[in-house]
């Protein structure tokens, strides 16, 4: 859950009028649902029982991973960077054909 830095804060146990909870969890759920997704796909979806939509006090729709053991930890992170090194290779190849299509033939 975020505070106002955008760190932490407490559930919304007492609701504030005007305050969008609904739309908030709603934004919670598609993020606990699509990482509940990719969970699935990389193995690791019975040790994420905890994983679920919740919403701060203000309004905003957070996911809630639950505890996890250390080494799910290290695995979760491995796969991360694992996914952002794909990622820069994806944006290094795609760079690197745009400056191929736009280079002068002749200036070989």
């Amino acid at each position: 859950m975020t505070d106002p830095r955008g760190v932490c804060a407490k559930r919304a146990e007492t609701l504030t009028p005007g305050v969008p909870y609904i739309r908030g969890w709603s934004d919670g759920k598609r993020g606990a649902d699509a990482l509940a997704e990719q969970l699935r796909s990389a193995g690791l979806t019975a040790e994420f029982g905890g994983l679920k939509a919740d919403v701060n006090v203000i309004g905003q729709g957070v996911v809630s991973l639950g505890s996890i053991r250390p080494e799910v930890a290290a695995r979760l992170a491995g796969l991360l960077g694992a996914g952002l090194v794909m990622e820069m290779l994806a944006q290094w190849d795609s760079a690197e054909q745009t400056d191929s299509a736009g280079a002068d033939p002749s200036a070989d």
